[in-house]
């Protein structure tokens, strides 16, 4: 049951059933099973510039606001690595499973990020969060790769992942857009 912690971590969404008026961010959400991993892609958009966008995805501390998320730490940070100790819980069938994980980042400021688990409860977790900037907006686009440790047939955690990714990633959206940060230093 690990297998679900890293995919919390991704900050994360399911294909949409909801109608166009209800997904103010242009919510998209893909999760697809390749050979026992899950590939898991999502965007959002937002009225944002590029640097308050990326001071919100580097704002590692600040996910623990993203259901789930019951804790995020820094516990280094090296020229553009910063490695990150999350603990998310997640409630399958009414139990609660916790699960626990490093992660470390590679920053590319006003571009992406890199991650890669280094440590933690699920075989493999890796990807990109890359930011696109167009018009008078910012799109916010995420990829992944999720390799499950657990005995749990994959169809049930796919089916677990596709419902709980999307309302993730329009609670992420919706933090985001009403980010504060200290933007107004670092983005001038």
């Amino acid at each position: 049951m690990k297998w679900f912690f890293t995919i919390a971590l991704a900050f994360f969404i399911s294909p949409s059933f909801a109608q166009e008026n209800s997904n103010p961010f242009d919510v998209q959400v893909s999760v697809i099973p390749i050979e026992g991993r899950l590939q898991i892609q999502a965007s959002y958009s937002l009225p944002m510039n590029i640097c308050s966008a990326y001071s919100f995805i580097t704002d590692y501390e600040g996910s623990k606001n993203i259901p789930g998320i019951i804790e995020a730490k820094v516990i280094s940070r090296v020229g553009n690595k910063v490695r990150v100790y999350r603990v998310i819980e997640e409630k399958i069938l009414f139990f609660p499973i916790e699960m626990k994980s490093t992660v470390e980042y590679t920053e590319l400021p006003n571009k992406s990020l890199i991650f890669e688990q280094i440590s933690g409860d699920v075989r493999s977790y890796k990807g990109t969060w890359k930011l696109v900037e167009e018009k008078d907006k910012t799109v916010f686009k995420y990829d992944s790769q999720i390799e499950p440790n657990s005995i749990i047939p994959s169809a049930i955690i796919e089916y677990f992942i596709k419902n709980s990714m999307r309302g993730r990633f329009e609670s992420m959206a919706q933090r985001a857009s009403q980010h504060k940060s200290i933007e107004t230093v670092a983005c001038k």
